[in-house]
């Protein structure tokens, strides 16, 4: 009857955790941001620790709030940058001659035309422009904008509760390091606090090391596209560059996705300026880059992130990735590698006797 009840308890407090998840899953993802920011700050703090004049050192918890502050100040300075050179590109789309455009591109419209209508993409009665407007008038009138702007006014409002949100919590994570340790413990067996503080720090270290590896992936990526576009005299490298760095966020799609908006980044801004026989230089110009660059961070920059900070092989992270991405579409394939080095850390600690955990554990 005692074992009854004790599983009866058990699977009670399962539902009710479940429950709390799926009710409450911004929550959950504002910790795991926060979680982020602190592992990838922990080095800093650690830095701003060792500081001292003579005898006087800073306070720990000042250590966290200026590294909490460094953060913020680098993604401010990335978007000051950043945001003046997107509404440029936004103002010099209209600079397009549409005319002059639709006179180039007559034959491939015509031929796409032909083939949307082969196809049955779009009725035989319509042309391939005439179907874009349509959709555009039909999202595009007077009810929707109202519902489009009071739509932002609410997903602006929760961007700053949850950034709010999300900087509290990171605060505290630097600043009390032990705050995870001590809340799992909580939930463990008092016979498991040792191996369960070993998978802590394991895995603490692990995932500081990969997500510190991902940044300066990023930061590689974005430099070697930046740099190689501005050599050929191609407009906005710098632009181009930050969304091809920035898309290596996403593990394998992130390159093709970053490579098709640098592409359209760059047709775009050669069109604007009128270069309508630039075009194809322009396209070689930027595939060279893209290929150079995604061919340095595939062989060099991912094998050293993956091999040595989690220290898997890429094709099982690749396959890992495949699974995420299954499971939970991009926020999957973002969170399949942090959640797989936490799973190997545990296997390894509780179940290293199963020959498959000691074969995928090996090089830990």
């Amino acid at each position: 009857m005692k074992q009854i009840l004790k599983y009866t308890g058990y699977i009670i407090l399962l539902a009710i955790a479940g429950y709390m998840l799926y009710r409450f899953y911004y929550i959950i993802g504002w910790i795991l941001i926060a979680a982020v920011l602190s592992f990838t700050g922990e080095p800093l703090v650690r830095f701003f620790d060792r500081l001292h004049i003579k005898k006087f050192r800073l306070p720990h918890a000042l250590s966290a709030l200026l590294t909490l502050l460094v953060i913020v100040l680098f993604f401010v300075g990335m978007l000051a940058v950043f945001i003046p050179l997107v509404i440029s590109q936004a103002s010099a789309l209209s600079n397009i001659d549409v005319n002059r455009l639709g006179e180039n591109l007559q034959e491939p419209i015509q031929w796409l035309n032909t083939s949307l209508h082969d196809f049955g993409v779009i009725p035989e009665s319509q042309t391939m422009q005439d179907f874009i407007s349509g959709r555009i008038k039909s999202i595009v009138d007077i009810g929707s904008v109202g519902t489009l702007v009071g739509g932002f006014i609410s997903v602006a409002g929760n961007m700053l509760v949850g950034l709010f949100s999300i900087l509290f919590i990171a605060f505290f994570f630097l600043k009390d390091e032990n705050m995870f340790e001590e809340a799992i413990l909580i939930l463990v067996p008092e016979e498991y606090d040792g191996a369960t503080k070993k998978v802590i720090a394991d895995s603490r270290n692990m995932l500081m090391r990969y997500f510190i590896g991902v940044f300066l992936e990023i930061l590689c990526v974005m430099s070697l596209i930046a740099v190689g576009l501005w050599i050929f005299g191609v407009k906005n490298a710098l632009l181009i560059g930050f969304f091809g760095g920035l898309m290596n966020i996403i593990p394998y799609l992130g390159p093709m996705i970053g490579t098709v908006i640098g592409i359209f980044l760059g047709i775009t801004g050669t069109l604007a300026l009128g270069l309508y026989g630039e075009l194809p230089s322009v396209l070689v110009k930027l595939a060279s880059v893209f290929v150079v660059a995604n061919f340095i961070d595939n062989n060099i920059l991912v094998p050293m992130i993956y091999s040595k900070s989690v220290k898997s092989h890429p094709l099982e992270i690749f396959i890992v990735i495949i699974i995420g991405g299954g499971v939970a579409g991009l926020a999957g394939m973002l969170l399949a590698v942090p959640v797989y080095t936490v799973l190997r850390v545990i296997a390894k600690e509780f179940f290293n006797n199963f020959r498959v955990v000691q074969s995928l554990t090996k090089k830990m």
